[in-house]
């Protein structure tokens, strides 16, 4: 049976030259990076050597990244370090109510622990509006957190111009880049953030390594204490085989982000017209043309998401309902009802998010089977129409 993988915006396979990478350092170093000794010496060289990596996939400068475990912690360290370090200035954090729960969930810690948060909604397409953005800033406000996109529907967010409107406050501003960095060109300077948010694993490196750009001079509070590892900013001994991971998927991103990119949307396109004209009474969800190359996120009516992810599982294809991420399996995504679905639509929805190891003719598999589940599952449903 034919496996096809349409799940990258869970997590992506590892690439082989990363892969080749971590097996070349695990064999040749393991020395801690903040020993004085020759091993030491040689595994802070392939430390600094990959925060250079990733701090040039960004047009950053390497003094203002810091590796974490992720994104779950580089968005808590973003959000709750900004909190704790500014909370003398003011009190009030803007957000918007489809983030990732990495941040969502922190922010909604944040306002029971004597924070004000003020989460800005979307139109229909999931894009938060500068003007919504402008409009709640108050003298309190001391931090605005808003994804660059998506990681459900895929739609990309104005953000150089919510950086903009920060800026002109001197209001500190981060970004969930998690979606984009390694598959969209993403500069700190263009975007005008103050921090930014990475993991490896969603661009072919490996899990559990993340990093955070911190503008400098920008106040932040650590969350780990200990050590003073990370310019003092994260204490714990690295993990440095997944770094040198991150610092080689990285340079491999900067290689080949104009040509990963239009190949991930060639196939992403193919995709959308091709399920749009053999499903009917379908929706397309996120921006139609603001979106992640790769993302294709459909409602799909009278059809449980759940039921619809089993029968592909079983033909082979591998999708999801939403972000890998979330516990909340059996309600209703907070994205999904943020842009109008309601929480039936919303439970009927699929996510495919294509990758380097896709074809055309996985595509073509894809539109082969799914009509014909989607059809018999509809034939199911009590939700179905007369």
């Amino acid at each position: 049976m034919r496996q096809v993988y349409l799940d990258h915006a869970a997590t992506t396979p590892l690439h082989p030259e990363v892969a080749a990478a971590i097996r070349q350092f695990l064999e040749n170093s393991f020395g801690n990076p903040s020993s004085v000794h020759a091993f030491g010496r040689e595994a802070k060289k392939h430390l600094e050597e990959a925060r250079r990596k990733v701090a040039a996939l960004i047009g950053a400068v390497p003094e203002e990244i810091i590796f974490t475990s992720g994104g779950t912690e580089t968005d808590n360290l973003a959000v709750l370090g900004t909190a704790f370090a500014n909370q003398r200035r003011g009190n009030h954090i803007i957000t918007s109510s489809i983030e990732h729960h990495a941040v969502l969930d922190t922010c909604k810690f944040l306002a029971q622990n004597g924070f004000e948060v003020t989460f800005l909604p979307v139109d229909q397409n999931g894009v938060v509006s500068p003007d919504d953005v402008a409009r709640a800033i108050r003298r309190e406000t001391i931090l605005i957190s808003i994804m660059h996109a998506n990681n459900e529907i895929g739609t990309i967010e104005p953000v150089e111009e919510i950086g903009e409107i920060a800026r002109e406050q001197g209001i500190i501003f981060h970004t969930d880049a998690v979606q984009t960095v390694g598959h969209l060109p993403v500069d700190v300077e263009n975007l005008r953030v103050d921090l930014l948010s990475m993991a490896a694993h969603k661009m072919y490196g490996p899990k559990g390594v993340g990093a955070l750009y911190i503008r400098k001079r920008t106040r932040l509070t650590p969350l780990f204490h200990g050590g003073g590892q990370e310019r003092k900013r994260r204490a714990g001994t690295e993990n440095l085989p997944g770094i040198v991971g991150f610092g080689k998927a990285a340079e491999i991103a900067a290689r080949d982000l104009d040509a990963r990119r239009v190949r991930s949307q060639k196939l992403r396109d193919k995709l959308i017209q091709g399920i749009q004209q053999s499903v009917p009474d379908v929706k397309l969800n996120g921006h139609p043309a603001r979106r992640l190359p790769n993302n294709a996120n459909f409602c799909f009516p009278s059809v449980e998401g759940e039921s619809l992810l089993l029968s592909l599982d079983l033909k082979g294809i591998a999708a999801s309902t939403g972000s890998a991420c979330s516990v909340r399996a059996f309600q209703a995504s907070h994205v999904l009802t943020a842009i109008g679905l309601s929480p039936e639509s919303a439970r009927g929805t699929l996510r495919m998010t294509a990758g380097l190891a896709n074809t055309d003719e996985d595509i073509d598999y894809v539109l082969e089977v799914l009509p014909e589940i989607v059809a018999k599952l509809r034939r199911m449903s009590p939700l179905a129409r007369n």
